[in-house]
């Protein structure tokens, strides 16, 4: 089955992970494409790959969504070794007992759909690491 990530961002291989755009200048990383660096302004960037483990840093456990996405569902924004993401916490109950500020996560791969000729879409999420 030929598997395609949902982001740019996502590198799916034997071990995926995440890269951002690192300004070269000030180390500020971003996900998106960026003609210049919000932070100093400078227009050189380089690839780095974004460390896969992190730390639940804030989350919201989402209970009204769009028609057709499944709730409740967690919210949150992982701290990966000083880069920020923002992603769904998966494989774990959505409720305060299971999912705590600061816990540490992974980063998961999620399947969210296949087209008529069998490609299959792939999105990330972090999973407890523990």
């Amino acid at each position: 089955m030929t598997r395609i990530p949902l982001v740019d961002y996502l590198v799916l291989d034997e071990d995926p992970h995440l890269v951002a755009h690192e300004c070269t200048s000030c180390g500020a990383r971003y996900f998106d494409r960026r003609s210049a660096c919000a932070k100093c302004g400078l227009q050189h960037f380089s690839t780095v790959t974004v460390s896969s483990t992190g730390v639940l840093r804030s989350f919201s456990i989402v209970q009204f969504a769009a028609a057709g996405v499944d709730v409740p569902f967690v919210a949150g924004v992982v701290d990966c070794d000083g880069t920020l993401v923002r992603g769904n916490v998966v494989n774990t109950p959505p409720d305060p007992e299971h999912v705590t500020l600061g816990m540490p996560v992974r980063l998961t791969t999620v399947p969210v759909g296949t087209d008529p000729s069998g490609v299959e879409a792939v999105g990330y999420g972090f999973e407890p690491a523990n």
